[in-house]
């Protein structure tokens, strides 16, 4: 007997570094793009919806990256052209977050990568937050570099795009972005060829579901060699970071950072759940979309 569960979504994709015509019939419901040139990617979200009948998935985006002058991801080679937005100060905010919601973000997404380069000063971070809150956007950070997990928390960020890797977070700072209800997109499986770094990944996120926290699953999808739909080694990783099948459908099936599934589609799996928790992985990643036949 088939199994049913809510829409799955990746939350953290870049479709302009992938085939999103793949990720057609790929058991994802939906993906979150989260840093990309905003009209192209707002027409790629376009596309998708008028292909949800063939088994697109709905895409909802964060726009450009909203970056320091100079700042991470605008020397990277993988960067789409028009993808960074720089903020050149706190008045400058307001304006960059109206532009990437006005072609229809969802969400806004901040960098601090103090490892790469500047970062937007607390001021201006503020201002960004601030301008989010008033178009109704909740706020997403690449954080990376000693510090950056504290000031995105500080700031009142709603969502981290990576579970942290380059810092051990001290407990009182887990147990703070917990308390204030912030998220974490888990990120794991691109750290499979550093062992070290996933470890240190796999603790903080270990801690933080563990304080309360709560996950949303997510690969980074067009970083490296990641496979389309759900990814079974992330799963995997998830496990191995003390979320059990509950946990993990949940942070599958969480609709942030809006609906994306108007019109009820929903998950099926063919099998029943595995009694074996080494099983789940490759379970869930044999989901596929539908519609839930009425009872």
């Amino acid at each position: 007997m088939a199994t049913w569960l809510p829409p799955f979504v990746d939350h953290h994709v870049h479709l302009q570094l992938v085939d999103a015509d793949r990720l057609r019939g790929s058991g994802l419901a939906g993906v979150v793009d989260l840093g990309g040139d905003a009209t192209t990617v707002a027409a790629l979200a376009r596309e998708a919806a008028a292909a949800h009948d063939q088994g697109a998935p709905y895409v909802r985006f964060a726009g450009a990256f909203l970056a320091a002058p100079g700042g991470y991801p605008g020397d990277r080679s993988w960067c789409p052209a028009g993808a960074v937005r720089e903020v050149r100060s706190p008045a400058d905010a307001a304006e960059a977050v109206a532009e990437q919601a006005a072609v229809g973000a969802t969400t806004a997404k901040v960098t601090l990568n103090a490892d790469a380069g500047p970062v937007p000063d607390r001021a201006t971070l503020t201002a960004l937050v601030d301008a989010a809150r008033d178009h109704g956007l909740p706020v997403v950070a690449h954080v990376e570099g000693p510090g950056t997990t504290a000031l995105a928390t500080a700031a009142g960020i709603d969502v981290l795009a990576h579970t942290p890797w380059t810092e051990q977070l001290d407990e009182d700072l887990v147990r703070d972005a917990a308390r204030q209800g912030q998220r974490w997109i888990t990120t794991l499986d691109i750290h499979g060829d550093d062992p070290a770094t996933q470890e240190l990944a796999l603790d903080n996120l270990r801690r933080f579901h563990a304080a309360g926290g709560r996950v949303l699953y997510g690969t980074d999808l067009g970083n490296g060699d990641l496979p389309l739909g759900v990814n079974p080694r992330e799963i995997a990783a998830m496990a191995r970071a003390g979320l059990d099948r509950d946990a993990i459908v949940s942070a599958l099936a969480d609709p942030w950072p809006t609906t994306l599934h108007p019109d009820g589609i929903a998950t099926r799996i063919a099998d029943p759940p595995p009694a074996r928790p080494d099983d789940l992985p490759a379970w869930l990643a044999s989901a596929e979309v539908g519609r839930r036949p009425s009872d």
